[in-house]
């Protein structure tokens, strides 16, 4: 099987890179920074160097040939602005899903964020984080009303580098 992620050296990404290349699928991390290379060769995946803020349909859907599956991973990241949360967080996502589509490949994983579509209505939060939840439940939109594409909507809570719990 061969899986192409988004964001190739974030947090999620790296355990899955390595999970999906130790069990023998080819693998492959889309980075946005050339300097990020080593992150994702260490856990088995190829580097693909592309910048989803800047790239079109058709140059992501290179990178995605003979994928069977995508898995959007990326994120604008802490400390980033309500502009970069849009652009990352739910264009970025919209784009894969486009270029997936281009490039037939028939499964996406969209890594969301817990109680995206009902918190993005709550006032009471930080402004910049309440852009982060609304991009992605607009993302989330519109990656499921693809009828090309087989989607799974996952909302992690809290992220943690301690030890598994199997829980």
């Amino acid at each position: 099987m061969r899986v192409v992620m988004a964001g190739g050296h974030s947090r999620i990404a790296l355990i899955l890179e390595r999970l999906l290349s130790t069990r023998g699928d080819s693998v492959a991390g889309l980075i946005r920074n050339p300097a990020q290379a080593t992150s994702p060769a260490v856990a088995g995946a190829e580097a693909l160097v592309v910048d989803l803020e800047r790239a079109s349909v058709e140059e992501v859907a290179k990178h995605l040939d003979g994928a069977d599956a995508v898995v959007f991973a990326a994120g604008a990241g802490a400390g980033s602005g309500a502009a970069r949360k849009e652009s990352v967080d739910r264009d970025a996502a919209i784009l894969l899903a486009d270029a997936a589509e281009a490039a037939g490949v028939g499964r996406y994983l969209l890594i969301s964020a817990m109680g995206a579509d009902l918190r993005a209505r709550d006032d009471t939060l930080d402004p910049v984080f309440r852009a982060y939840l609304r991009a992605k439940a607009a993302a989330e939109e519109a990656v499921r009303a693809r009828t090309a594409l087989g989607v799974t909507v996952v909302r992690p809570g809290l992220l943690t580098d301690a030890e598994a719990t199997g829980r």
